[in-house]
């Protein structure tokens, strides 16, 4: 003789029952748990409970980004920065577009000195803004020719307006 033992569909009866007997008794069970733990049960329960909530958006600013912050076109203006560099910069993001040079001090003197593989720069100045801004290379930078108008004529000689 063979005994066959098939697997039933649903819960066991003593599940069930124990599952009733928890559900019946759930308020007790949890003043217990309260008193045992000083509160603790019920702070955990609510703190589980806040973690679930989805975040609310009102009143909070919300910054996306990934959205574009700046226009696409650039706004070039001439820069001299702290350390002597000349550069041409984007208005509307400051980032720096390209470096036309640096302002060079030899002894006593300063001079403009355009940024060319000549002049040792790895990334010098393109084509365009070499032949508009040339005759400004060495330029020496006097009380009579200061470094406002030294961006004053390289932005002249790019046709940027300011």
């Amino acid at each position: 003789m063979v005994d066959i033992f098939s697997k039933r569909d649903g819960p066991r009866p003593e599940d069930v029952k124990a599952k009733r007997l928890i559900q019946e008794n759930s308020g007790t069970i949890r003043k217990l748990a309260d008193q045992i733990s000083n509160g603790g049960f019920t702070k955990m329960r609510q703190e589980e409970a806040r973690r679930r909530e989805k975040p609310k958006p009102e009143g909070l600013i919300i910054h996306d980004l990934k959205a574009p912050s700046k226009p696409d076109t650039p706004d070039p203006y001439v820069k001299v920065s702290i350390n002597n560099r000349v550069v041409l910069a984007d208005a509307s993001s400051g980032r720096q577009l390209q470096l036309l040079g640096e302002i060079r001090r030899n002894g006593f003197s300063k001079a403009f000195v355009l940024a060319t593989k000549a002049n040792g720069y790895r990334s010098p100045v393109s084509d365009e803004t070499y032949a508009a801004i040339q005759h400004l290379s060495q330029a020496a930078i006097t009380q009579e020719f200061s470094e406002a108008s030294l961006v004053q004529e390289i932005e002249k000689a790019l046709g940027i307006k300011r």
